[in-house]
Formats: C-alpha cells, structure tokens, sequence
C-alpha cells in the first residue's frame, strides 16, 4: 500500500480547477485515442510475462544462465535498473543484472570482465534500433564474446525494439529472439512494456504483480480516485515560475536507480517549447537520504526559495538490524542512538527533515511505502507517468516528443562521418 501525503498550502481556486478539469481530458482523450499507449501497458504486458517464462522453459541456454546484460542507454535501461533497484533485496536468488548503457571504456572493460559468456543472455534494446551507444557497445560485446549469432549463440541473444526498425531487421536476418514496443508508446514511458518486462522477467522477478499494481493505479485514476496526482500536477504547474525545481529525496538507497529514472522522464518530458514559442519545463533533481542531508540540505533550506521537495519513504525494510550498545566515550550523543533499528533512525531522520523543511516554507509531499512491494513499485511507476501527462497537458507542450534531441544526435553523426573507419 502507498500513502500520499501533501503540505503544498494551496487550494485550486476556480480557473485552476477548470485547468485541472481541461488536462484530465487532455489524458483521457490520450488514452482514447491511442495517442500515448503507456496507460494499457499494465494488462496488454501480461501476454508478455507468459510468453517469456515459457520461452524460457523451453530454452536450454536461458535455463543455464545466471547473468542478464541489458545493453541499452536512458529509457531503454533505466527503468529497468529503477524497478531492478527498488525490489533486488527481495530476490536473492535471481538471475544477476548487469547495464551496460554507457560508451566508457573503463567500464565496458572491468563490466567484460565480470561475464561468464557462457551463462549469460544478452538483451540489446533499443526503440529506434539505430541508437549510436547502444549499437557501439551491442558491436563490442559480440566482438570481445565472439558470439556466433547464426550458430551457438543464437538463443544468447535478444533484440527488443519497434516493429520494423533497423534493429528489428537485424535480428530477423539473424532469427534472434525478438520482442516489439508498441509504436505510441515512448521509449522513457516504456518500462512496463517488453523493454522492462523481459529482462526483469527472464531474471526472475515477479512482473506479473509489478503489472497488477501498475493496472489498479491506471483504473483508480481513470475512474476519478486519485485526484490528488492532477492537484500535484496543477500546483507545479502553475507555480513554475516560482518552483521551478522539483527534488524527490528518497530515504533508501532503493531509490538511487528510480531518481535516474525520473530525471529523465520529466527532462526529456517537460523541458520544451510551448504552444506560445515559450522555453518551459520543470527540473528534475535526484536526492538519496540520509547521505544527501549532508551535502544539498543547506541549499535547500537557506539557498533559492525555487524548491519543492518530494519525500519518498518506506515505512518497513523488512529488515531488522538494530544498533547494538557499543559505547562509545567521548563521542556526545553517542548512546542516543542505542537499541534503535536502522529502519527506525533512517525514518526518524526523514521525518526530521520534512518538518524542517516544511517548517521553511518549502512545499512538500510524500510518497509513503509500507514496504517496497512489486505491486507498490508498480504504483508508483504509473502515477510518476501520469503525473508527467497532466503537467504537460497544463503547460501546453508536446509531452512525448523530444524535438531537442535531434540536434544532437545530428552533430554526432557528422562529427563520426568525419573521422576515421
């Protein structure tokens, strides 16, 4: 269960309620009209998770495996990693995780080293199927692995991308194993998809509760039960000027993935020219407490009044380390902390920190877990979308295009073309 919780200290007067009725039917005419497909995810990914297991029960290198490789950058991965961080401690005996999203050689290589080819199923994802980072890395791991693709390797390989694309085409050449990502559903909104959902189900988690928690948030918000996301949405909205930084503070290392994840839903989502020729958007920060206390709070609480702070907190770790009573002389405060869990000190510093900020004026939420769940995480994802949906359709722009990428895609295709063979 997810409790939301809110001190933004601001009541929707009558224009904002009408601009706050105006985005809801901007989203519900989204999903009408299959113009944006992520809301059916949750049910139409089901067939998905059965198809993997049983291709998996049949496939003898899939069965020997102990590694899934993910190769693919932003929202080909970085959901993944978010729902891989928020719920590994549940699943110690699933298949290890390895991203390779990034075209650092130091990492390649110590990541390289890391691999058991043998038992390892490579997954290349990439909604475009020409992504630059992603096919450098795809072609350096079948060179390092000398992959066989049309022979020994050939069920070692896994292609996830948009029907028709170049990548697509490549592993029908091959007859890889190919899985497909819906055409109206954009790559960072893709996570429940095949792009999230193969690999976190071919290691072994439980996507089927990741999706049902997914599909009872899209049908409470359609069905009028989760007004709050669209108040949220409107206050950030429309107080972008004065707010124009949102900074979700997870209290977990869980979240350190997930803030990834949101960073660039929302830059990629929100930061746009709008209808008027306006530059807009909002700016997503990324906070772990309590190691982030130490080194952002004063901002927060002294620096520019442009904040506001989302808290994500779990209310039960399901792990009751305690802190034992080891004195420690000389030290002040040193025994306060004795016969406390570290479950209670992390939540007690979270709590600490949102009175105090709360207390300077800065509006906040919270996001509060009763544990982290699949169900919970599954939640969670699609109220982060639909959040994203409604302040787009608030600031008029267009939410899933990314017409400012394109540029730099362009300069680094002709700065490649440049250079040598």
């Amino acid at each position: 269960m997810i409790t939301y919780e809110a001190k933004l200290g601001w009541t929707p007067n009558d224009e904002e309620n009408s601009l706050i009725a105006e985005a809801i039917g901007k989203v519900v005419e989204e999903r009408e009209t299959g113009k944006a497909g992520y809301f059916n995810l949750p049910d139409d990914s089901r067939m998905i998770v059965t198809e993997v297991n049983a291709y998996a029960a049949s496939c003898e290198t899939i069965k020997k495996s102990d590694t899934v490789a993910v190769i693919g950058v932003g929202g080909s991965s970085l959901g993944t990693q978010a729902i891989e961080g928020m719920l590994r401690h549940k699943y110690p005996h699933a298949k290890r995780m390895l991203f390779f999203e990034n075209p650092d050689p130091i990492e390649l290589s110590q990541k390289f080293s890391q691999i058991n080819r043998k038992k390892t199923i490579f997954l290349v994802v990439s909604k475009s199927g020409m992504t630059v980072e992603t096919m450098a890395i795809f072609k350096a791991v079948i060179g390092h692995f000398s992959l066989d693709l049309k022979g020994k390797d050939h069920d070692r390989v896994i292609a996830i991308t948009d029907d028709g694309s170049p990548l697509c085409r490549f592993a029908d050449h091959y007859g890889l194993k190919t899985y497909t990502i819906p055409k109206n559903v954009g790559v960072r909104f893709s996570v429940l998809s095949a792009s999230g959902i193969v690999p976190l189900t071919l290691a072994g988690y439980d996507t089927c509760s990741l999706l049902e928690g997914g599909s009872k948030m899209v049908k409470r918000f359609f069905g009028g039960e989760e007004e709050h996301v669209a108040i949220k949405a409107a206050f950030l909205a429309v107080h972008k000027e004065q707010y124009p930084i949102n900074l979700l503070f997870g209290y977990g290392n869980a979240f350190a993935a997930f803030n990834r994840w949101y960073k660039q839903l929302w830059a990629e989502s929100l930061g746009k020219i709008d209808r008027c020729g306006n530059r807009t958007g909002l700016t997503p920060m990324g906070q772990i407490g309590t190691v982030d206390q130490h080194s952002i709070l004063q901002l927060i609480l002294q620096g520019p009044g442009d904040k506001t702070v989302t808290f994500m907190k779990i209310e039960d770790f399901e792990n009751g380390l305690k802190i034992p009573k080891v004195p420690l002389e000389m030290i002040p405060h040193g025994e306060i902390v004795n016969n406390y869990t570290f479950n209670e000190l992390i939540n007690i510093e979270c709590d600490a920190v949102r009175e105090a900020v709360s207390e300077a004026g800065i509006p906040t939420d919270t996001i509060l877990f009763d544990r982290l769940s699949e169900a919970n995480v599954g939640e969670t994802i699609l109220y982060f979308e639909l959040l994203t949906s409604l302040i787009g359709a608030m600031l008029r722009i267009h939410t899933y295009e990314q017409p400012g990428d394109e540029p730099v895609e362009r300069h680094i295709i002709e700065k490649l073309q440049q250079g040598k063979h």
